[in-house]
C-alpha cells in the first residue's frame, strides 16, 4: 500500500540553494519537505571538496539574513580587495580596484564550499516547519493543475502544492519533468586545491589566461591561496599525477613567482567543466533553483551566487502568495520568479561563455582582440567601474 505524506512545498536537493530556500521560509506556516539522496551525517559534516566559493556582497547579505554567515569561521574567510586579469605574457593587466568602487572596501569574499554547505544544514536542521528526508532517492515526479507528487524509492509519495528541484546541474528531476537544458561541454577539466606561498597576496585575485591553460589565484586568509587550474581534458590526468612538489613548482613558474615558492597543502580535486542552462525555470507547480536552473563556468565566480539569489527571489514570490492567501504553486508567481531570475542569469551565462571562448582561443585575431579588450578596460575607468559593480552585486535580486 502506497504511503502518502502531504506538505505545502517539496524541495529536492539539500545543497545550499535548496536549504537556503527552505530557510527563507522558516517564518511562514508552510510545511516543507527537503529530500536528499545523501545521508544526514554527510550534510552535517561535508567532506572538503577543494572548491572555494567567491561570494558577492549580495550573497554575503543573504547568508547573514539566513543566519549562515556567523557560522563561517573568521579564519576561513578570505577577502578580495583587488583583482587582475592577465593575458599570457602581455604587459597589460586589467586591474579592478575596490577603492572608491565599493562602500565595503572589498570586491568579495572567498569561503570554502564545504563550510557553506555545513552552515546551510546547521541553520535549517531544527527548523520547526521543515522535514528533512535523507537517504531518499526520488524515482518519479509528476505535477498537474491541482498538486504535485514526488515518489521516493521506498514507495512513499509526497504531495505538495509546489515542487522545487535543487539537485545539481545534471538534475534528474528536471529531466523527469521534461524540461530540456542546453549543455556546453568546454572539453576542459578544473583542478582545484589550496596552496601556501612565501610572499603575501595583498588580498588580490588573479585570473591568468595562458594559451594552454587558465590559472586563477584567489586570496584566502594569510599566505594561503585557492588555486584553480583549467586545462584541456586530455592533459588533466598528467597534471593530477604530478607529485605535490612538482605541481607546486609548475604553478609558481606559471604565476611568474609573484608569490614566491608555493606549497600544496590540500588534495587536488578534478571536476569536468560543463555549463548548463535550463530552457525554462518553471513548469506546472514546479520550479528550478541553483545549478538545476543554471550551471556556470567558474571564471566569473557567479555559480553559487546565482543559486542563492535565485532561491531568494523564489522565496519572495512564495511568501507574497502566503501573505495574500493565494496558491504558492500558481503559475503567475512562478512566472514572475522565472522572469526576474532569467533577466539576471542570461547576460551572465552567455557573457561568461563568450569571455571564456575569447580568452582560450589561440588564433591571432583572438589574441589581438584580447589585447584590445585589456587596453580598453585599462584606459576607460567607467568601463572598469561598471565591471566592478557587476562583480560585487547581482542586480534585481534584493528589492
Amino acid at each position: 500500500m502506497t504511503k502518502m505524506r502531504s506538505f505545502d512545498l517539496v524541495i529536492i536537493g539539500a545543497g545550499p540553494a535548496g536549504l537556503g530556500l527552505a530557510r527563507s521560509l522558516a517564518d511562514s506556516a508552510l510545511q516543507i519537505a527537503v529530500v536528499e539522496v545523501q545521508s544526514e551525517s554527510i550534510l552535517a559534516d561535508p567532506p572538503e571538496d577543494g572548491r572555494d566559493i567567491a561570494l558577492t556582497h549580495t550573497s554575503e547579505k543573504i547568508m547573514a539574513d539566513l543566519g549562515m554567515w556567523p557560522l563561517i569561521p573568521e579564519d576561513q574567510v578570505g577577502t578580495i580587495r583587488d583583482a587582475k586579469v592577465i593575458d599570457g605574457r602581455s604587459p597589460f593587466a586589467l586591474h579592478f580596484d575596490s577603492k572608491g568602487s565599493s562602500e565595503t572596501g572589498y570586491l568579495g569574499r572567498i569561503v570554502p564550499n564545504y563550510l557553506i554547505r555545513k552552515a546551510a544544514y546547521e541553520v535549517a536542521k531544527d527548523q520547526p516547519n521543515l522535514t528533512l528526508l535523507c537517504d531518499s532517492e526520488v524515482v518519479d515526479v509528476k505535477t498537474d493543475m491541482t498538486q504535485g507528487g514526488v515518489t521516493l524509492a521506498d514507495g512513499t509519495v509526497l504531495e505538495a502544492a509546489l515542487v522545487v528541484a535543487a539537485d545539481s546541474r545534471f538534475s534528474q528531476t528536471r529531466r523527469k519533468m521534461g524540461i530540456a537544458a542546453s549543455s556546453l561541454d568546454f572539453g576542459r577539466v578544473v583542478i582545484v586545491c589550496e596552496m601556501t606561498h612565501d610572499l603575501p597576496h595583498h588580498d588580490t585575485a588573479f585570473e591568468c589566461f595562458h594559451y594552454d591553460q587558465t590559472l586563477a589565484i584567489l586570496p584566502m586568509v594569510g599566505n594561503t591561496s585557492s588555486v584553480v587550474v583549467t586545462l584541456p581534458t586530455q592533459r588533466a590526468e598528467a597534471v593530477m599525477n604530478l607529485s605535490g612538489d612538482e605541481f607546486a613548482a609548475d604553478i609558481a613558474l606559471r604565476f611568474e613567482n609573484r608569490l614566491g615558492p608555493m606549497k600544496l597543502v590540500t588534495k587536488r580535486h578534478p571536476y569536468p567543466l560543463v555549463g548548463v542552462l535550463a530552457k525554462q525555470f518553471v513548469g506546472t507547480r514546479f520550479a528550478l533553483v541553483g545549478d538545476a536552473a543554471v550551471g556556470m563556468h567558474p571564471v566569473t565566480a557567479h555559480g553559487y551566487n546565482l543559486g542563492l539569489s535565485g532561491a531568494h527571489v523564489l522565496a519572495r514570490e512564495i511568501l507574497a502568495a502566503v501573505h495574500n492567501g493565494s496558491d504558492i504553486g500558481a503559475t503567475n508567481g512562478l512566472k514572475r520568479y522565472e522572469a526576474a531570475h532569467r533577466k539576471v542569469v542570461l547576460p551572465l551565462y552567455h557573457g561568461t561563455n563568450m569571455l571564456v571562448r575569447l580568452f582560450t582561443d589561440t588564433s591571432p585575431p583572438a589574441r589581438l582582440l584580447r589585447g584590445a579588450a585589456l587596453r580598453l578596460g585599462h584606459l576607460l575607468p567607467p568601463v572598469k567601474k561598471q565591471i566592478v559593480h557587476k562583480l560585487t552585486r547581482i542586480e534585481g535580486h534584493l528589492r
